[in-house]
């Protein structure tokens, strides 16, 4: 088993308890103490991993139980911990939530890696029945480790006497309170928070939640509750998640193209794959050498008359289609890969039209879930039948016809039938999924999640 740091697991009982606020506070804590930290992200998100690579000055690792292979997993775990002290991760939602099926969530990775989860509760409104909530935490699951408490936006230290008080019979350390703090605030938008690179003052807002980490949580003590990871900590890494697309591949890379997996990419040069970057939103066009152009997922939607009038960007996307070669697009990639897209205030914004489709944020509709799929054109990511898992998360909607040519059948986490999904042109092809690993067996986590509920 190759060694890598002992980590552990920032969770909560819902989404908007402040975990993510936690976890860049005790980054860029650490990272200013001379601490060598590594991030990870429980999940499928691209937003809050460059939040943690920002407070953190480190790579972010996504570790998602439901979608990657244990050997994916495991080689992210590993990578994550080398030549670090200690790895951080921020847990996904709350501590128990996961896909549709049960499965996939911070819990099942929590015992699957061995790493203990600190509970990080909003303690507005509550008082001694805070306690109550952290007992059913602690004890809702055997195989999940609950070492600690952190309690986010108290009132004072009234407050946090109350609830170090009632915790006290638990046994549990409560590691902190935060108090309510303005300056604490991160904007969000209707996919998350708003992208950590739009932030004009993003290490001032860093600093300040590491200044209130550092006043009010006993981090010493926090990092002595780090584990080494277990069974998930011996690498098995064989080919990439996602196969290269190409031998030199450009990839899109600005604030509207910015939904990229780092392993993925890591995944491509590892297996012998040059990766070259361009900006759309600087009208750059791919390099021409380029056998291969990846358009990952973004905010096209909010940039679409920008790049409607980015003309060198477009005929570089045309004479890469015209010299035969692939042309891929993820979500916000495929859209703009398509003939329109009409933004939120209707109006209609041409787009490359290398694709036979149209797409409207006029009404939106959401689109949310993990997804398994099968290509049904053979190509360079693999023979028709190839199979992958992803993620879905957009509003926007197709408009007019379907495409004749669908380039993935998928279903969704319980299997349910979800039909034809992308379009292919050629050489020219995209869907709304973000595709995260091939199908495989499942992770030992996901597979076992129900039957270890106690609770």
């Amino acid at each position: 088993m190759t060694p890598v740091a002992p980590g552990l697991i920032i969770a909560a009982p819902a989404s908007g308890s402040g975990k993510t606020t936690v976890t860049l506070a005790l980054l860029r804590y650490l990272r200013n103490r001379g601490t060598a930290i590594a991030a990870a992200k429980v999940g499928p998100d691209y937003i809050d991993p460059a939040f943690h690579a920002a407070a953190g000055g480190c790579t972010c690792r996504n570790l998602d139980i439901w979608a990657m292979r244990p050997e994916t997993l495991a080689d992210q775990v590993v990578q994550a911990g080398e030549g670090v002290e200690l790895v951080i991760a921020e847990g996904v939602m709350g501590l128990f939530d996961g896909a549709s099926d049960g499965s996939g969530s911070t819990a099942d990775l929590a015992a699957l890696t061995g790493w203990p989860a600190v509970l990080v509760v909003d303690a507005r409104g509550m008082a001694a029945s805070a306690a109550a909530l952290v007992k059913g935490f602690r004890d809702h699951r055997s195989d999940t480790v609950l070492a600690g408490v952190i309690f986010n936006r108290i009132g004072g230290p009234g407050h946090a006497k109350l609830l170090e008080e009632a915790c006290a019979p638990l046994g549990l350390p409560v590691i902190g309170c935060l108090p309510r703090d303005e300056r604490l605030a991160l904007p969000d938008r209707h996919l998350g928070l708003v992208q950590a690179g739009e932030h004009a003052d993003l290490d001032g807002f860093l600093d300040v939640a590491a200044t209130l980490a550092g006043q009010h949580l006993d981090i010493d003590r926090l990092i002595e509750l780090a584990r080494p990871a277990g069974r998930a900590g011996a690498s098995a890494w064989s080919e990439p998640p996602i196969p290269p697309l190409g031998q030199r591949i450009a990839v899109a890379r600005d604030l509207a193209f910015g939904f990229a997996y780092p392993f993925v990419l890591e995944g491509w040069r590892r297996a012998g794959a040059e990766l070259c970057f361009f900006s759309p939103l600087a009208d750059e066009a791919p390099d021409p050498a380029a056998d291969a152009l990846y358009l990952p997922g973004g905010y096209p939607e909010l940039h679409a008359g920008r790049l409607a009038a980015n003309r060198r960007f477009l005929a570089g996307l045309h004479a890469a289609a015209a010299r035969d070669a692939l042309v891929y697009g993820e979500c916000g990639g495929y859209m703009v890969l398509g003939r329109q897209l009409i933004d939120g205030a209707g109006k209609a914004h041409p787009m490359a039209g290398l694709l036979p489709v149209e797409t409207s944020f006029a009404e939106p509709r959401l689109s949310l879930g993990y997804r398994t799929a099968e290509l049904v054109v053979a190509g360079p990511l693999g023979e028709t039948g190839s199979a992958f898992r992803g993620h879905e998360f957009h509003f926007a909607r197709l408009i007019g016809a379907e495409p004749d040519q669908p380039l993935f059948r998928c279903h969704d986490a319980v299997g349910g039938n979800r039909g034809a999904m992308g379009a292919v042109a050629g050489r020219v092809m995209g869907s709304f999924l973000h595709l995260v690993d091939r199908n495989g067996p499942a992770g030992e986590g996901r597979l076992a999640a129900s039957g270890r509920r106690t609770g």
